[in-house]
């Protein structure tokens, strides 16, 4: 049987390559749902080219989101609930890239993250670990279309964080020779991928991290103080209606993580409900504006601290992506605390805010047919670089 990475370099090797259809999946720890592109590939890596052909967001089930975020909470499940809940998300991510594919050519790859409902970044010379829902080979068996899946071992299993994955991609889509840049997604959790100038042709000099709470407290905040009506704070208008308490603010980036020099990587495990009702103890006099728009503050000033701890100089452009770009108040924040740095979003380069992080995975899978290293090193602190994910494939029926 012919496998993806064959068919991948071939398309590549041909004098007149056509480009490679692949279609990228992720849920990230907002769980709010499953971000699908499908996209056409060409080049490798500085040289690569990326056309959107389809995207769209596919909102969970209200009871499947239940069962995942209750999981992420810490919650028991027994072996057999575990089993039937990464069932139903391959289901869910599978009925995802057939819809996405309507109208379209089909792809010849999917590069699927699956849903992360465990993160534990290595400590005491101990790796790490991390748990992503979602079976490749589920998700390839439903679809008829090979699939690769589990990205975030390969990078654990040589010393790495596992995360972020997606500096590499941010190398080859935004990295300059002339300009410092740095691209930060704020998802639930937020992190950043620094470009100094020149990286194009030094990848070891590029730096990422996971930076803290993205939009993961602000949404558990906005769920609570409307009783689950709504699940997150639409332009950050209700945040802009209050005013940050940065006292309190001081005190809680004084938690071990912001003062942690990257590599490091984090999750809501660390940054989750439990974290939310310790800081809402200490603000419990703030009204509900004041309440959220301290949790933006927070935000905020965790990415601004790092980028004053540990970069070496600030960027000439930051572009954000993720959810949290599209609230216009932590944007806002963002620009008045970074008076002299550029804050756009990564539409303004060409690439869709709401699906860079899909745009990625759907990159990765092509570069692992491609057999081509999909981590930084000097992001995630593995020993080297190495090929990321894990094939499955689709087996061909027997010829009588």
């Amino acid at each position: 049987m012919t496998d993806e990475r064959s068919e991948i370099q071939e398309n590549i090797i041909a004098k007149d390559a056509s480009p490679v259809r692949a279609i990228g999946a992720i849920s990230g720890t907002s769980v709010d749902g499953i971000d699908a592109v499908l996209v056409e590939l060409t080049g490798t890596e500085v040289d690569l080219q990326v056309k959107v052909l389809a995207a769209k967001t596919y909102p969970y089930p209200e009871d499947l989101r239940s069962r995942i975020l209750d999981v992420c909470s810490g919650g028991e499940i027994s072996m057999a609930a575990l089993a039937e809940l990464d069932e139903a998300i391959a289901k869910a991510f599978a009925n995802a890239a057939i819809d996405l594919q309507k109208n379209h050519p089909p792809a010849c790859i999917i590069g699927s993250h699956g849903q992360t409902v465990f993160h534990r970044p290595p400590r005491d010379g101990e790796l790490g670990y991390s748990l992503q829902l979602g079976r490749g080979a589920t998700l390839a068996a439903l679809t008829g279309i090979p699939t690769v899946s589990n990205f975030r071992a390969a990078d654990i299993e040589v010393g790495g964080q596992g995360a972020p994955l997606v500096s590499k991609l941010d190398l080859c889509l935004f990295g300059r020779h002339d300009r410092d840049r740095c691209v930060q997604n704020l998802g639930g959790i937020g992190n950043v991928t620094y470009l100094p100038a020149g990286c194009l042709q030094q990848f070891d000099r590029v730096r990422g991290w996971d930076t803290g709470p993205g939009n993961v407290l602000l949404d558990l905040a906005v769920s609570d103080l409307t009783d689950g009506a709504q699940t997150f704070d639409r332009d950050g208008a209700w945040a802009a209606s209050g005013h940050p308490d940065f006292t309190l603010v001081e005190r809680w980036l004084q938690d071990d993580f912001f003062r942690q020099p990257p590599p490091k990587s984090t999750g809501r495990e660390h940054f989750g409900r439990e974290f939310l009702h310790r800081c809402r103890l200490e603000a419990e006099a703030l009204n509900d504006a004041d309440w959220l728009a301290t949790l933006t503050e927070l935000t905020v000033s965790a990415i601004v601290d790092n980028y004053s701890r540990f970069l070496p100089r600030l960027p000439d452009d930051l572009f954000l992506c993720g959810g949290g770009s599209r609230n216009r108040y932590l944007k806002q924040r963002l620009q008045a605390r970074l008076e002299n740095v550029t804050v756009k979003t990564t539409d303004d380069a060409g690439v869709n805010a709401d699906y860079k992080e899909a745009i990625a995975f759907a990159v990765l899978a092509y570069w692992r047919g491609l057999n081509l290293p999909g981590n930084l090193p000097s992001v995630t602190g593995a020993s080297r670089a190495v090929v990321l994910g894990e094939r499955s494939l689709v087996a061909l029926p027997e010829i009588p």
